[in-house]
């Protein structure tokens, strides 16, 4: 069986590492545990922490316990990593609420349970510390010259970094070093632009326990062109399907472009990488077939195999010329409601396949609308009620929404 430090760094993962000669031994050696951090600013994880997700469920099939810390405690203060200016001061109901979701969210990817991964909030260690002996204990080992050359801090810097982010380093060095001191946890991984933060915690233990401590980045996922992926007209493509439905979620990965289907196929599939090279070197229409893998391989991971297939037949349903599938995205309004909405960029705004209604008012003039497979030019048009009740309005080349009126 490869290492598994070969198999992420083979799929693009590894970014910036510690001491990486003595940490392959350690792997090789041992089962390791491990951490990372997920701060629950939202009810649902996104696209974007599904890379770090990926790396462990790899690091777990090669025998390495995670544990998973939702960010109770460290939420309070918010993450400035990132940032150019301060985040939303969330409540504690809500910070509680987010954290039940994340954490019903992780147990679908990460098989917990004894000798197997742990799930913990930081709000148990970090909400009752005495802050006078948390700064003379932990400040006592950090400079502040040091702090501010930090990546998390400059951006911040010149609007004004505030003191209660200021401590967010402290408060994140001092999870790794609580949890090796009570979880015997060595190794801390996260995304990159968490590196000085995960240096940080590795640092301080090094000192303070005079132990070995590891730190580890993954890449962000981003496009070809250097832009995060995982946006969509309606915001982040959410794991949550309530807030992304699978269909959704499998059209994205269905239309990437196609410089990104190699790097995607890596990042978030199991697939083995002689056949992701395989499929990311096909060209022209037969790149298709590997667009149609990642979704099915993403979406079954994310929602399950039944809605995977699902969603892989919707598609096929609509670009195959049928239109009657019923997983296509539908608005389900009374005909009170569609009689108010029946103008065309009212209707796509109220259907969320626009932002705006000038956005609509663009698309139809760039001819790039349908309605029933007609091109519609005139940004005025007015849909009559329909006698089977339905509409279907088609946005670009791939874009389906379904409007039912009873």
């Amino acid at each position: 069986m490869a290492h598994v430090l070969d198999v992420l760094k083979e799929r693009g993962f590894l970014q910036q590492i510690t001491f990486e000669e003595d940490l392959y031994k350690l792997l090789e050696n041992e089962s390791v545990s491990f951490y990372i951090g997920f701060d629950p600013t939202a009810d649902s994880l996104h696209v974007g922490h599904f890379i770090p997700v990926m790396a462990m469920m790899h690091m777990q099939r090669a025998g390495h316990k995670p544990i998973a810390v939702v960010g109770g405690g460290t939420s309070v203060i918010g993450d400035p990593s990132g940032r150019t200016d301060m985040r939303q001061m969330l409540t504690s109901d809500d910070i509680k609420h987010n954290s039940d979701c994340i954490k019903d969210q992780l147990s679908r990817f990460i098989e917990f349970g004894e000798g197997k991964a742990q799930m913990v909030n930081n709000a148990e260690w970090l909400l009752d510390l005495n802050y006078v002996e948390f700064i003379r204990d932990i400040g006592v080992h950090f400079s502040v010259n040091r702090m501010l050359t930090a990546d998390c801090y400059k951006s911040r810097l010149e609007k004004g970094l505030s003191f209660l982010e200021f401590n967010y380093m402290l408060m994140q060095a001092y999870d790794f070093l609580y949890l090796n001191q009570n979880y015997d946890c060595k190794l801390q991984m996260g995304g990159d632009d968490q590196w000085s933060n995960i240096l940080a915690g590795a640092d301080l233990i090094r000192r303070k326990q005079k132990k070995p401590a590891f730190a580890c980045t993954f890449g962000l996922l981003l496009n070809s062109e250097g832009n995060k992926m995982g946006k969509t007209q309606n915001g982040a493509l959410w794991l949550d399907s309530k807030k992304t439905t699978p269909y959704e979620f499998y059209q994205y990965w269905r239309n990437v472009a196609d410089s990104d289907v190699e790097r995607c196929l890596s990042y978030l599939t199991f697939i083995e990488m002689d056949e992701v090279h395989r499929l990311s070197a096909l060209e022209g229409a037969e790149i298709n077939e590997a667009k149609k893998i990642l979704a099915y391989e993403v979406t079954k991971l994310v929602h399950g195999d039944e809605e995977a297939q699902k969603a892989a037949s919707a598609t096929e349903a609509l670009f195959g010329g049928g239109k009657d599938s019923k997983e296509i995205p539908t608005t389900t309004m009374t005909k009170d409601e569609f009689e108010k909405n029946n103008r065309l960029v009212l209707l796509m705004t109220k259907c969320t396949l626009t932002a705006t209604n000038g956005e609509g008012r663009r698309l139809i003039q760039q001819g790039g609308i349908r309605v029933d497979e007609v091109k519609i030019m005139d940004p005025n048009h007015v849909i009559d009620l329909p006698e089977s009740g339905e509409v279907m309005i088609q946005k670009g080349k791939k874009v389906f929404h379904r409007v039912v009126i009873k």
